[in-house]
């Protein structure tokens, strides 16, 4: 599940990269593994990453499991052995020569003597010719004898702890569960005496057999159906990442590429815990709850921290203990849930699982955990800040924080103001074209929709709407820029807004914008972040009489796509509602006449 940059480049090219876990590098012989994706395209390269990746994790687990020999494979091989003496039996049992056939053997050793004038005096000849009857009579009571004498000289082998006799079967075994095992080591010494225990039960219900008697049940204790879990591996094509890929080419909610790819590393936090090798229909609420309660346990961006480079899930929560690093919230505990349970409600539909065991799993909301938005005051302050009103550097976010004479007018200036005239999300603000922000009706607008640039995402379906311009937006300069955009060649808004590795638009603008709060003294530790202004809008339309279910799907875009999203064609009476609705936002105190150019 680690989060370290699996995409690497060098020169022009893509490399996939993953660190080899610490237990497994001295089997590997390598720290990290390294592969040229074979592409100089960016987006083709993640595309053919995560196979990739997959494939190693798929590896490290196999190695994982050849190194560890539990005791519910032992229980394993002693029933399958014994299982397996009785079936072989049976076969023996149905191949044995029947009455009828010893008499069609016989007629033939009489043809063969009168054929060939073979003289039944003479011993050696007449042994040759009734040889095949004669072995065909013998062949079940020699049966029977070989398998009386196995079992005394197997039981004479346990008391004396000579293991010969079941060593190829002891090799069948670990090789078929691909297990590592010394051979010298205690651990095969004690599956051996187990399986051989297991023998000797076979082969007495077996000779049980030769009276007729089918009714013989295990007498040794261990010889018992296994009630554990082997190690049943996935068919191919049907691994839980495998499925997931396809889940994801499917998106049946047409959720954002952002989102798909969020809930592809929750989904492999549980592949993490449960192996890559899993069987889907092994994804049982015992499985999702004991995920849970290490996801309850896991530290803030363990990935991003070198204290627990190489190791998985559980070996960074059980190296925390040591180092102490404050839990993940309950909130981000729930986003993990929620990825993995629209994953599994797909396979439900697909008829790979019966139910969701991820149903119920949520945690309880901590009460008082709402929001927190700007104050008229402290908005007040932020805008008058060396962001918006002159900074030292526009490079490094440290010395954006200090005042001075660059003027920073990107991205970075106008997606909180466009936010909180608008409510948009930053990454719908930082990913819009320039011909998304367009005159239509005698309004100025922004089509929120992930049509044109192959880039674009929106959440879900329903994220894609006409939102009006705020008129305040217009007398700071927003159109100006944006013309100003077009004029230059460009083809996009913010050119300069990227996505980082992990497809997320601006990632780091909403990030350094928390820790720029914290540098001019606006908050310390949790509270306001970028998105105080997408709620700052929520709360100003409730303060203007509106419904959440009115400006939710029309302005936030929770909910509710239409064809009027999805094209941005919208009819006259239309767009005059939701520039009243828009128009409705206000917030009392707040300044900006400093900011009017």
């Amino acid at each position: 599940m680690a989060r370290l940059s699996y995409l690497l480049r060098r020169g022009a090219s893509y490399y996939a990269r993953a660190r080899v876990p610490l237990d497994l590098v001295d089997a590997v012989g390598k720290n990290e593994l390294v592969k040229a994706l074979g592409t100089k395209d960016e987006q083709e390269a993640k595309r053919r990453l995560w196979p990739v990746v997959e494939s190693w994790n798929r590896q490290f687990d196999d190695l994982r499991s050849r190194r560890m020999l539990t005791p519910d494979d032992k229980a394993d091989a002693v029933w399958q052995h014994y299982t397996g003496i009785l079936a072989r039996d049976e076969q023996v049992r149905q191949s044995m020569p029947a009455t009828a056939d010893i008499e069609v053997a016989t007629e033939r050793a009489v043809e063969r003597i009168q054929r060939d004038g073979i003289d039944v005096h003479d011993p050696l000849a007449a042994l040759d010719a009734g040889l095949e009857v004669m072995v065909l009579k013998q062949r079940r009571a020699l049966d029977a004898h070989a398998r009386r004498a196995k079992l005394d000289t197997m039981r004479k082998h346990l008391v004396e702890g000579e293991a010969a006799l079941i060593a190829d079967e002891v090799d069948d075994y670990i090789d078929r569960n691909k297990l590592l095992i010394d051979p010298l080591s205690p651990d095969r010494s004690d599956l051996a005496r187990k399986m051989m225990r297991s023998e000797i039960e076979g082969l007495e219900r077996t000779i049980e057999r030769d009276q007729g008697d089918y009714s013989g049940t295990p007498k040794d204790p261990i010889v018992k159906p296994a009630s554990g879990t082997w190690r049943e591996q996935a068919a191919p094509g049907e691994g839980i990442m495998e499925l997931f890929e396809q889940y994801a080419a499917e998106n049946p909610k047409g959720i954002a590429t952002d989102t798909i790819a969020q809930a592809r590393r929750d989904v492999g936090s549980f592949v993490d815990y449960v192996g890559s090798t899993c069987p889907v229909h092994r994804m049982d609420k015992k499985a999702v709850r004991e995920w849970k309660a290490l996801l309850m346990k896991y530290p803030v961006k363990a990935t991003e921290s070198s204290v627990f480079a190489g190791m998985k899930l559980a070996q960074i929560v059980r190296h925390n203990e040591k180092v102490g690093k404050p839990a993940i919230t309950v909130r981000t505990v729930n986003r993990y849930i929620a990825g993995f349970s629209a994953f599994c409600s797909w396979l439900v539909n697909h008829g790979y699982l019966d139910h969701n065991p991820a149903d119920g799993m949520f945690l309880k909301k901590t009460k008082g955990n709402k929001a927190l938005v700007f104050t008229s005051d402290q908005m007040n302050t932020l805008f008058k800040s060396p962001l918006f009103a002159g900074c030292q550097s526009a490079d490094e976010w440290r010395n954006v924080a200090k005042p001075g004479n660059v003027m920073i007018r990107d991205h970075r200036y106008w997606v909180p103001l466009v936010m909180l005239y608008s409510g948009a999300r930053p990454a719908e603000i930082a990913q819009l074209a320039i011909t998304d922000v367009r005159h239509e009706h005698g309004h100025w607008i922004m089509h929120i929709t992930d049509e044109g640039d192959d880039d674009k995402s929106v959440k879900t379906e329903g994220s894609m709407r006409v939102v009006p311009v705020y008129p305040e937006l217009i007398r700071l300069g927003f159109i100006r820029y944006r013309d100003g955009m077009e004029a230059a060649g460009h083809t996009r808004l913010f050119p300069e807004a990227k996505r980082n590795s992990r497809g997320q638009m601006i990632a780091e603008f909403s990030r350094e914008f928390g820790r720029y709060l914290t540098r001019i003294g606006m908050k310390t530790g949790r509270g306001l972040s970028l998105y105080s202004f997408r709620h700052g809008a929520a709360d100003a339309f409730r303060r203007a009489g509106y419904l959440d279910d009115v400006f939710g799907p029309i302005v936030l875009g929770h909910s509710g796509a239409t064809m009027t999203g999805r094209y941005g064609i919208m009819p006259q009476g239309m767009l005059k509602q939701r520039v009243e609705l828009v128009n409705s936002i206000a917030y009392p105190g707040l300044d900006l006449k400093h900011l009017f150019h």
